[in-house]
């Protein structure tokens, strides 16, 4: 990735919001160590991100997309719906998605509630820094690949019910919880158990039980199976 812009001279004022405390500390870490970014504060919720950010007016906020009690759409929808009811207000901060997950549906639906940006969690300090910064200067950053997914989900001639806002059910899709689809797709790549529990900083018993309710809920009687199930819809 290309270094700071020029137009970056001032300091750039960051929150953090991911459920896991570890992974914040990890960011904070990084990012404290890059020049021109300070980190003001962080949350593990979508209630603690959206008082969070209300009191400290960050410029940039990272911002995790699947989380308990909501994620990165509920932060983006509390907080842009806000400051839309009064439009004297200043300009509120821009949004960078930080996240495992590279689905095309995670990064369009976080992209249309309004982020600037969507990155995931391979990324470097100095990647992640520069990214930062890149969004604060009103550009657009996304990790390779990811792009595509915006501009064809924008470019289609004929919306379909997803671009409408309307939901489009497939009961055993719906049934699975945000956390049991982000081990469906990373099932569905090859990983091993011990490599998902890495991924998601989660262990390695709390992997085999969203696997084996995937395999419950989907109706999949083993793994090569339910690759070729999640293959076909897309989850991988």
């Amino acid at each position: 990735m290309t270094g700071v812009p020029e137009s970056s001279g001032r300091g750039c004022r960051v929150f953090l919001v991911d459920d896991h405390a570890v992974f914040r500390s990890g960011v904070r870490a990084e990012l404290g160590g890059q020049a021109g970014i300070d980190v003001v504060g962080e949350a593990g919720s979508v209630a603690e991100a959206v008082a969070g950010i209300e009191r400290v007016q960050p410029e940039v906020v990272l911002l995790d997309v699947h989380m308990p009690d909501g994620g990165g759409v509920a932060v983006l929808r509390s907080v842009l719906g806000e400051r839309a009811v009064e439009s004297a207000q200043a300009p509120g901060p821009t949004f960078l998605a930080l996240s495992v997950s590279d689905a095309a549906e995670d990064v369009i639906a976080v992209i249309r509630s309004g982020a600037r940006g969507y990155v995931t969690k391979t990324i470097s300090g100095e990647d992640l820094a520069d990214a930062v910064r890149r969004v604060a200067d009103g550009d657009a950053v996304f990790s390779p690949r990811l792009a595509g997914f915006v501009l064809d989900a924008f470019a289609r001639a004929a919306p379909g019910p997803e671009d409408r806002g309307e939901p489009v059910h497939d009961p055993e899709v719906d049934s699975l919880t945000p956390r049991e689809k982000e081990v469906l797709r990373l099932l569905a790549r090859g990983y091993t158990y011990k490599e998902i529990a890495e991924e998601l900083f989660i262990s390695v018993k709390t992997v085999e039980t969203h696997a084996s309710n995937v395999l419950r809920k989907t109706q999949q009687s083993n793994r090569h199976a339910l690759t070729r199930w999640a293959q076909s819809r897309h989850l991988d």
